[in-house]
Formats: structure tokens, sequence, C-alpha cells
């Protein structure tokens, strides 16, 4: 529902109150604005920036009669000619008018539990931008295990025998760079005030500080591997892993178990590549690795490494892989374009978008979203259709 109100003297009135004052911002025609309320709160979407939109967020609360400027998470959608808003539920889908394929489909949160979360760590009131995307993605696979049990051999062989299927998030430092190494490419390298702040705002899976600097998986690097259309792989620790089962990504948890502690300790000395000092750390971490994989119900699968042929066929099993023949990739959503002129409707989980030039319907299925803030929002699906009763 779409409501405008006026403002006088830091006061609120409902239109049909008096004195009645619709402000500047409300009743310009150049400013692009849309009111949405839900309950005692309208959110106000939208802003001058020239002669475009730049997406701004303020709420008037009634109860207590003035503006909000809320908190705002996320990256803002960019600017554009003009916006649709439909309240779902715990969020705001914004339909851009006259923007790129990729871009015309925006949430934004401000009751779902990523808010709510926010909202008790900032002790204010706080929204979240979260990117629409068509489609979903598989997901992640996190794979632990204590060091030395072949877990990072096992990702090789998945990564060399399926490599257009799965890739790699690149992590975040607080470090600085060495020798050869590139930003993007081995870390994303960010200063320490940076990091933690994305760490406050959670955008960060998981993270630790290491000899005085900081490691860490984004939300984001996640993200872009999925955009990439591949299926992300996460070699963390067990406190990485369970930080990532706390989180709202929803991913595959897989621990690599050693077939006993000898084993182990003859694998990792067989490496050559530790002091004596340093394999019995690793074998002391092991053992405490082991009874929290088993033990703490972050994983959802165990898999021993005995033999590493039938240990990674078994991997491939979990992952749908074992049926002898090479996946094919996933053929690309279509592409859909949203003309300037357009207006929308809402029917249950259905949005109508009727295109004025040319002239067509467009039905936008959200029954079946999937992430959210501070990650993609996924899971929508387009389609054209002849009249209304289609999109019933």
């Amino acid at each position: 529902m779409k409501t405008k109100f006026g403002l006088k003297s830091g006061k609120i009135f409902s239109m049909g109150e008096a004195p009645t004052h619709i402000p500047q911002s409300l009743q310009n025609g150049r400013h692009f604005e849309t009111a949405t309320t839900i309950g005692d709160k309208t959110y106000v979407i939208g802003g001058a920036d020239g002669e475009t939109l730049s997406i701004e967020v303020r709420i008037i609360d009634k109860c207590l009669g003035q503006w909000i400027n809320p908190f705002v998470l996320g990256t803002k959608p960019m600017s554009c000619g003009g916006h649709s808003a439909v309240f779902l539920k715990d969020r705001i889908l914004i339909v851009k008018k006259n923007s790129k394929p990729d871009d015309h489909t925006w949430f934004l949160e401000i009751d779902t539990p990523y808010v709510r979360l926010q909202k008790k760590v900032v002790g204010s009131e706080v929204v979240a931008w979260s990117k629409g995307v068509v489609g979903n993605a598989e997901k992640p696979v996190v794979i632990s295990g204590p060091s030395g049990v072949g877990k990072g051999t096992l990702i090789s062989m998945l990564m060399k025998e399926f490599p257009s299927m799965f890739g790699f998030s690149v992590s975040h430092t607080t470090r600085a760079p060495r020798g050869m190494e590139k930003d993007g490419v081995h870390y994303h390298f960010t200063e320490k005030i940076v990091m933690e702040k994305d760490i406050k705002d959670g955008k960060f899976l998981e993270f630790a500080s290491v000899h005085g600097n900081l490691y860490g998986t984004s939300v984001e690097a996640v993200e872009l591997v999925s955009d990439a259309g591949k299926r992300c792989m996460l070699d963390i620790d067990v406190q990485g892993a369970r930080s990532v089962r706390a989180s709202s990504l929803e991913a595959v948890f897989i621990f690599i178990c050693p077939p006993s502690m000898e084993e182990l300790e003859k694998r990792l000395r067989d490496r050559g590549t530790e002091t004596e000092e340093q394999v019995l750390k690793r074998l002391r971490n092991a053992q405490t690795e082991i009874e929290q994989g088993k033990s703490s119900g972050i994983f959802d699968f165990i898999l021993y490494n005995d033999k590493l042929e039938e240990c990674y066929e078994s991997l491939k099993k979990l992952l749908g892989l074992d049926g002898g023949v090479t996946p094919t990739p996933k053929s690309a959503p279509s592409v859909i374009n949203l003309p300037k002129d357009h207006s929308v409707s809402k029917i249950d989980d259905k949005i109508i978008i009727n295109c004025m030039s040319p002239k067509n319907l467009i039905m936008l299925d959200v029954s079946s979203l999937k992430g959210g803030a501070p990650g993609r929002t996924r899971g929508l699906d387009f389609r054209a259709i002849d009249s209304f009763s289609d999109g019933c």
C-alpha cells in the first residue's frame, strides 16, 4: 500500500488531516520517490540526484511523529530513471525503470532475520539492500578436516575433473601482500579498520585473527563464484565451518576424517614438511577437530579417507557427480528487458509488470526466493504472459 504524508514543524499528518503539507521531495515530479506504508512506518524510497534517481531510504514513523534516517546496509542500487515498489512480507521489492537486464530487480529488507540481528547490534533502525538474481545457484560446499587428512587432495581432484563446475572464493586479509601476490587473485588485501567494520555489518561468513592480522571469507566472495556459474568450494577449519553454519548461507557441510590417529600421524610424518614440534601440535589440534567434527552437529556428512580413490568416489556421490557423465553447464536464464514505462501490480506471490512500450505483460514469480542480505536474493523467475489471468 502506498501513502503520502505531510511534514510540518517536525510532526506528521496523514493526508486528509489538517494542517497538511507534502514535503517537496514527495510532490516534485523530478524526484521519483515511492512511499510504502507497513504498520506505523512508511518507507520513502528514492531521492533526487540531478535528473536521475539516487536510491535513498527514509522512514516516517507515525508513532514518533518524525522522519528517521535508518542505518543502511548493503550496496545501494545504482541510479536510474525511477522505480516501482511492492511490499513482500519482510522486504520491499524494487523494480527499477530503464535499467540494465542484470540490475533491474532489488530488495530492501526491513524485517528479515538478518535485519533483526543487525538492529540488535546497531541499536537503531536498520534496512538492508540485496540484489535480485534470476534462477538459483548450486549450494556452496564447505569441506573441513584436520591437517594431513587429504582434503586438499580431494578438492584438487574435483577441480581437475570438473574445472568448469567448481571455483574457490578469494579470501580477505589485512596483512600486506607478499612477493608476487596480486590483490583479488591470491587475497583481497584490505585495511584492518575496513574489515572490522564489514565484520560488524555481517558481511563475513567466517574470520580469524592470525598473528595480529585478520583473515576471512566474505559473503560477496562466495556470491561472485556463484555469479560466474560455478559452485563455490570452501576449505576451512571447524571453527570457520561453525560460523558459516550459523550464517544465512545455505551450504553442504562435509567433514573429512582419517581412518585412525595412527594413520594421520604417519601421513603427517611422511610429508616431511613439519618439525617434530609442529607434527605434535597438528596431532593435538586434529584430535580436537575430529571430536568437534563428529559431535557438533555442524556437518551434514562425514567421510573417512582410508583409501583416497574410494573417498573421492564417495565425495562425488554426495555432490551428485557419480553418474559417469560430465554434467553440462546450466544454460543462462533468459534475459528480461524492462522499459522505462511500466506499472506493477501484485497477485499473491506473482508480480505483474505491465509494460507500456512495447505493450506486453511480464510475470515475476517470487514464491521461491533464496538467500538475501548481505548476499544476493536468488530464485527470481520472469516470464512473458498474454493476460493477467495467466499470472493467476
